[in-house]
């Protein structure tokens, strides 16, 4: 048989194929006249109602149920529900700040002794007097009291720039009492129109009001003290760089701004020339790499602010997962902007070792009649080669050198969340977070890993109690960091924790005659330790 008459017997065969199939198909299917809506649409009727063209998805967090596209998952993401539940801890115990100021008592479910809440939030000795007679008032006099799922018309206002399912806005209205309204925005109409239904469907009609805009414009027509939000929150899918001017502008004073950055690779070093463009800093590769990402960020929030004679506060940096997230309060005042500069440092990390030094942008000093001094810094603070092993230095920042969080902040979250862990799914992760975050030594920026330490002079790990121990025995601070699990925050110098580590590698000698004599691990380990007298017996009361 030719070669032209197989292919044509194939083919025959093959539609004779097809054509059965088809009838075997059509076979049970109701016959009726062709739809033309439905064919354009690529699907068969059904009776007098069509199914749905595009199938959801009903998913319950929190207090909140929202449908979204099954088919289109950017409307949510589960793992961002330590996100959702931390920030609705954030909003309440600042909605209980803001509002204690003005009277007014938050009634959060499951807290079960509200004058303990009024007695946390005196902060001032008159302020403790007003409310011990607010509570021996007659039962017809008591203090005012805000509640979720109510307006409090003198509560918070809230933004959340990029809702997409209004998930987030929807959770506000049923989680954090003392909102007055939340504007929940996207630009997406087909966005919008879920967050329509998913209002409706949680009954917040009331509280949440949909909007369809570009954020930027949204915020920057806010700008009016009498306008602007006492929350803002931010949460893009990647850089929130776009939206920072607005923000800062928006947000009313003494504020709350909550911004998410999921650029990760940005932000930690992988394109110093990209994070420079978005936040104005060169990022390193570096081990203390997520936090140097969150003081990055705290820097391009200030350095905005301050182009409007405002600066920030933070409350609360958290590096997790894939993402960083901070929540900080901005003020306006010319005086306190002056020292933004002295807040700001640059970071020179040796590309052998890993050390690294601060250098600071400005210099605040006193002068006379308590006045402070605003002057440039001096330095550098190395020389041209790694005083350790004889490498170069890299450059990176400007970032915030100042501290990442308020601690008694922290302490009113960490305590809200343990007095009732059942309020939200994550709130064993929101405890354990918050808990390292309380003990972080809040004046030492970055830290040094484990494994780093000991990668770099080729010797086995210590153990992370032996470390600390050392350098406490040397009489020097230290801290965990929730960044990273095996971080070692400490206000030691760089030279002692590598004596620490010379002591180290005598328990478990390293084989000097694999060492390359212009490696940062033979020149390192050539120098004799300083500190021997101590740190040597605190890393062998604790060694093998």
């Amino acid at each position: 048989m030719s070669r032209a008459r197989i292919v044509l017997w194939l083919s025959l065969t093959l539609r004779s194929a097809r054509s059965f199939s088809r009838a075997r198909f059509m076979e049970g299917q109701p016959q009726g006249p062709p739809n033309p809506a439905a064919m354009e649409n690529g699907t068969e009727p059904c009776g007098e109602e069509r199914p749905p063209e595009v199938q959801e998805t009903t998913v319950t967090e929190g207090a909140a149920k929202i449908v979204f596209p099954s088919a289109n998952e950017v409307f949510y993401n589960p793992v961002q529900e330590f996100n959702r539940d931390l920030t609705c801890a954030v909003i309440t115990e600042f909605a209980r700040i803001q509002l204690g100021a003005k009277g007014i008592q938050i009634k959060v479910p499951g807290e079960k002794d509200v004058q303990k809440v009024v007695v946390d939030l005196s902060e001032q000795e008159e302020d403790k007097a007003e409310l011990k007679e607010g509570a021996n008032l007659a039962p017809g006099d008591q203090p005012r009291t805000a509640a979720v799922r109510d307006i409090c018309e003198e509560g918070l206002r809230v933004l959340e720039g990029l809702a997409a399912s209004g998930l987030r806005s929807i959770r506000f209205a049923l989680e954090v009492p003392g909102l007055r309204s939340v504007v929940a925005n996207d630009a997406s109409a087909r966005a919008v129109d879920l967050m329509h239904r998913n209002v409706q469907l949680n009954d917040v009609a009331h509280l949440v009001q949909p909007s369809q805009a570009d954020a930027r414009m949204l915020m920057y027509q806010h700008q009016k003290a009498s306008e602007r939000f006492d929350v803002i929150d931010l949460d893009p899918y990647g850089s929130p760089a776009p939206f920072l001017d607005a923000a800062v502008q928006a947000v009313s004073e003494g504020g709350l701004l909550c911004v998410t950055c999921t650029d990760m690779a940005v932000l930690a070093g992988n394109s110093g020339e990209t994070c420079y463009s978005k936040y104005g800093a060169m990022a390193l590769k570096s081990r203390a790499c997520h936090e140097m990402a969150l003081r990055i960020v705290l820097h391009s929030l200030d350095l905005h602010a301050n182009c409007y004679q405002r600066f920030v506060v933070p409350l609360l940096s958290i590096s997790a997962d894939f993402y960083v997230r901070v929540f900080v309060r901005v003020f306006t005042g010319q005086a306190k902007v002056k020292a933004s500069a002295s807040k700001q440092a640059l970071v020179f990390q040796c590309v052998g070792c890993g050390a690294f030094h601060l250098q600071r942008l400005g210099k605040a000093s006193g002068a006379s009649g308590g006045r402070v001094k605003f002057s440039a810094a001096c330095g550098p603070p190395v020389a041209p080669e790694c005083e350790h092993c004889g490498q170069r230095h890299q450059l990176g920042g400007p970032m915030w050198a100042e501290p990442l969080h308020d601690l008694d902040f922290v302490g009113r979250v960490l305590e809200a969340v343990s007095a009732h862990p059942g309020r939200f799914h994550t709130a064993e992760r929101i405890r354990g977070v918050l808990s390292v975050v309380a003990e972080e030594l809040l004046d030492v920026p970055l830290y040094y890993t484990l494994d780093q330490l000991s990668s770099t002079i080729h010797c086995s790990t210590p153990s992370l109690l032996q470390l600390r121990s050392a350098l406490l025995h040397a009489g020097f601070r230290v801290s965990l960091s929730h960044a990273c699990k095996n971080a070692v925050k400490t206000d030691a110098p760089s030279s002692a924790l590598w004596d620490i580590m010379r002591c180290w590698e005598k328990e478990c000698p390293v084989k000097r005659e694999r060492l390359s004599e212009t490696s940062p691990a033979f020149r390192i380990l050539s120098v004799e330790p300083r500190y021997g007298h101590g740190t040597d017996t605190a890393a062998h009361r604790h060694g093998k």
